[in-house]
Order: C-alpha cells, then sequence, then structure tokens
C-alpha cells in the first residue's frame, strides 16, 4: 500500500448538512404541527367555540405561547370564524381560545355537521408552527 492510498482511506469524511455544520440564521426553521407538542379540547359557548391547546411538556409552552398566536389562529381557520381571542394559562402550561362566529349561531339552531365545535380541537392541532431544529429532529415522524 502507497503513502498516497493510506492518506486516501483513513482522511475522514462529511456528508454535506451534517449536524456538525452550524445552522444559517438566515433558514427557515423547521415547521412541526401542533399535535406533536400539544393536545387540545374544544366546545361550544353559544355561537362561540372554546378551544383549549395544552403543552404536552412543559419545556413546550413557551413555543406555543410566542408562535400560536391570536393572529396565526384566525388565518389558519380564515373564512370559518369571525374573531380570536387568546387567552394565557401559564400554570396549566395551557392557552385558551375563542373562535367567534365558529357555530353558525350555535348547538341549538345552526345546520353545521359540528354545532358543538367538537372538531375545532382536532382542526387546531393541524396548524404547523416553526420550532428550534432539535426539537423537530426529536419530535418529527419517522418514516416507515
Amino acid at each position: 500500500m502507497t503513502e498516497i492510498s493510506r492518506r486516501k482511506k483513513s482522511k475522514p469524511t462529511r456528508k454535506a448538512g451534517s449536524a456538525g455544520r452550524p445552522r444559517d440564521p438566515a433558514a427557515p426553521l423547521p415547521r412541526l404541527q401542533l399535535r406533536y407538542l400539544a393536545h387540545a379540547r374544544s366546545g361550544d359557548k353559544g355561537d362561540t367555540a372554546n378551544v383549549g391547546l395544552i403543552a404536552l411538556e412543559p419545556e413546550y409552552y413557551p413555543i406555543l405561547k410566542k408562535e400560536v398566536t391570536a393572529a396565526r389562529v384566525s388565518r389558519h381557520f380564515d373564512g370559518v370564524i369571525t374573531g380570536v381571542d387568546r387567552f394565557e394559562l401559564p400554570n396549566l402550561n395551557a392557552l385558551n381560545f375563542l373562535l367567534h362566529g365558529a357555530l353558525d349561531g350555535g348547538g341549538t339552531i345552526s345546520l353545521k355537521t359540528d354545532a358543538q365545535g367538537k372538531v375545532y380541537s382536532t382542526a387546531l392541532l393541524r396548524m404547523e408552527i416553526p420550532v428550534p431544529p432539535a426539537l423537530a429532529r426529536r419530535l418529527s415522524p419517522k418514516p416507515r
């Protein structure tokens, strides 16, 4: 074996995009659906759907608090609701949303299939938010 071939064999290689490479701060953060970070419950109060979003782990609450804004929830339900109020419940690691105009008049008079607003929790959990890359790697579904 020659000296050159020995050097080639012992030379470490690094794949592009390896974990050792620093993240470009201008690159967009990875996105995850809320279902990987929280669970939710919903119900009705007249014409308003009430949705509670509860962090699965206390460490996720600051991310939910920052990223799941009333404006972002309003865009997520665009054309289905007339307004959003957001309430923070830090002692529960949770957020509560009131989705105004969501129930077409409410449970007893609405012609909507879900007049009590039970599916709004599932719909909110489908919303995607940016998360830190390490968290995205840890929580992202593994390919089958």
